[in-house]
This record gives structure tokens, sequence and C-alpha cells, in this order.
């Protein structure tokens, strides 16, 4: 049976470098000559999160003291003697020995490896000794809030009690490290990602392939009112694709970040565009006064959606989904809800609403951690 190869510090230290700028389990283990599999078990015990780096204390043996006394128990030399030569107290070395088979058995470098193995014993974090907090936490992560906005939320909500905040991060860790035993591991399926292990925020996605719209008014030519977001009433949207060709259009209002999902039955310019104008009668005229969308060809009848609602409509640069930012992060919200590959069909247009109407009642960091019904609701009674 062939011995399989440890993964040496050094190795360890650019598998950690690699996976945090990005790069995929299979790049990496090409680089090592390693299944991607092996890559993914070295990365799992910590989640994906990389472990900060281990020191000695300094009141610690060390190896070369370690060593000293395996030299002096060779020569016959006392242990008074040993701890005498290594300005340690002579029951640190007697306590060293029993530890790591006594006078005869005692080897200076097995002794270094077991107690570098038994110092890792974790701080226990802030969850593990503050139940009320822990529950908190864990009854919001149920109902679907990310790290980031429970920990929001929390420090809004409790602003003049420091007990019940705790960071985002630290959230994270007691999810995927599962050596701290804080928060159930059931808990990770209600995460946005649903991965096993946390990704590199520096990780990208493939891009989507993009139609020609014929008289497409550029998003260059939007006006400045509508950039600063200061302004409600203007929209971004985009298809959430699944498969069997089905399709859920989404909405996002750039002032407030309230969501609107609409079923429809293809693609076809035809259906989206019906749906969206469905939408926007729907709306206070206030509330919608502008639509950008990326190049996809089911916007080819923009015209009749302007026509009908009086909406104007604004087009992305080619391969540019940034500058629909707050459209492109919904969408990706959406598929803790509508996971990639399965079909969209299936969904009622109140299973859509129902979706929306949750994810418009979590509070959001880029709102102060408001809600964006709460932000909305404002500005339609500001229009009324």
């Amino acid at each position: 049976m062939r011995q399989v190869r440890r993964i040496t510090a050094a190795e360890s230290a650019e598998i950690w470098d690699r996976w945090q700028r990005g790069e995929a389990l299979k790049l990496i283990g090409r680089a090592f000559g390693r299944y991607s599999s092996a890559i993914f078990a070295h990365l799992k015990p910590t989640g994906g999160i990389r472990p900060a780096p281990r020191r000695r204390a300094v009141r610690v043996l060390s190896l070369a003291e370690r060593e000293e006394i395996s030299r002096g128990l060779a020569r016959g030399v006392s242990l008074r003697s040993i701890a005498a030569d290594l300005g340690r107290a002579a029951s640190t070395v007697s306590r060293e020995l029993r530890r790591n088979g006594g006078n005869e058995r005692y080897r200076a470098a097995t002794a270094d490896r077991r107690a570098w193995d038994r110092a890792l014993r974790p701080k226990p974090c802030k969850l593990a000794m503050h139940e009320p907090l822990r529950r908190i936490v864990a009854g919001k992560l149920e109902q679907n809030w990310s790290p980031e906005q429970i920990a929001g939320w929390l420090k809004r909500t409790y602003s003049d009690d420091e007990a019940y905040w705790v960071s985002h991060e630290t959230i994270y860790r007691s999810l995927f490290v599962q050596a701290r035993g804080v928060l159930k591991k059931e808990l990770q399926a209600h995460l946005r990602s649903q991965r096993a292990i946390r990704r590199s925020r520096h990780a990208t996605a493939k891009d989507d392939q993009r139609g020609k719209i014929v008289d497409a008014v550029s998003i260059r030519e939007r006006p400045a009112s509508i950039e600063d977001r200061a302004v409600p009433g203007h929209w971004e949207g985009d298809l959430l694709c699944g498969s069997s060709n089905s399709h859920i259009v989404t909405l996002v209002e750039r002032h407030s970040r309230y969501v609107m999902l609409a079923k429809v039955a293809n693609r076809e310019s035809r259906s989206v565009v019906t749906a969206l104008i469905e939408q926007a009668q729907s709306l206070p005229d206030e509330l919608c006064k502008s639509l950008t969308w990326d190049r996809g060809k089911e916007m080819a009848e923009h015209k009749r959606f302007t026509l009908a609602t009086d909406v104007a409509v604004y087009f992305c640069d080619p391969q540019s989904p940034w500058q629909r930012g707050s459209n492109e992060n919904t969408n990706r919200l959406l598929r803790q809800y509508f996971p990639k590959g399965t079909d969209l069909s299936v969904h009622t247009q109140d299973r859509l609403n129902e979706v929306a109407r949750e994810m418009n009642q979590r509070p959001r960091k880029t709102l102060d951690y408001e809600t964006p019904a709460e932000r909305f609701d404002t500005c339609v009674a500001m229009t009324g």
C-alpha cells in the first residue's frame, strides 16, 4: 500500500495563500501533484478559514532545551544539574520526563511534537460563554439572516450593552470550525452559499453571455441623480436562471434595496417585458422612474415597456455587471432560495412574493441595519 506523503508546513502555507487568492481546488492540487480532494481535506478542519500562525509561549520548553535534557540523561547527569544548566526549576524537568516516557524512554523530538499537539487548546469564543447571545444568533440564522446582518442588528438593537455585540467573523468561525462546538453544523444550511467551507472573496464566477439591443440607451447617459441613490424610484433588473429554461425576473430599488420578484414562462422578450410592465404598474409613479438592465436579449422589447409605463430604460456596458451592483448582489442572495441547476418554474408567484418579503425584512448594513421594507415604506409615505 502506497504511503501518502504528509503536507509540509511550507506547502500548507502556500496552499492557504492560493486559497485566499481565490484559486480553485483543482488548480491548487495540480500545483502540488495532489487530488483536489486532498486539498479539500487539508482546508476542511478549519472550514476554509486560515488558522492563525502558531507561536510557542516563552515559558514552555523549546526543542533545543529538550535535546539538552536528552543528552544530560544519556550522560547520567542528575535532574537538578540538567535543570540548573537550563535555568529551569527541577520540577519542570521532572514533569517533562513523567509526561514523555520517563528517563529510559525519553526522546526530545517525540516529546516536543507531543507538547505541540497538546497546546492545541482553542480559546472559548464569546458565543460559547454567553448562552443568551448564542440563542439569539442561532435563531436569526434559522430565519436565514447572514452573519453580517446579525452582527449589525445586535449592535443596533443592544447599543448600550456590548455583551450582546459579536462580530460576523466570530459567527462564521463558530459555524465552520466545528471543533469549537458552539453552533450546530445544521445551521450552515441557512447560509446563502451553503458551501462546506468558506470560499475566498477573490474567487470569481463566469461571465454571462450578452446579446445586442437595438436603440439601447447607455448607462452613461443616466442622470447623475440616479447615480448617488439619494432619490428613490430607480430600479435595477435581471433574470435569475434555472434548469429547463426556467427564469425569475428580479428587481431591486437602488435607494432602499427593496426587492420584487416576478414569475415568467421563459426568457423571451415578450414574456419578460409583460411581467415588468405588471410590476411597474403596481407601484406609485414616483417610485418607478427608471430601470437599468444588462445587455440580455430578453429586453429587446424595451421600447414597449417604456411606452406602457413611461419608465426610462438604461443598459449597462457589455460585460460590466458591477454597473448593476445592487441587483447582482441580490441575485447572489437569492441563490439561497433558488439554487443553481434547479427548475425555477415550480415556484408560484405567491412563493416568490414570500421570498421577496423575507429578504425585504432583513436588516442591511448599507442601510445602517434598517430593513429595505422600512426604507421603502418611508418612501411610499412621502409620495402619499
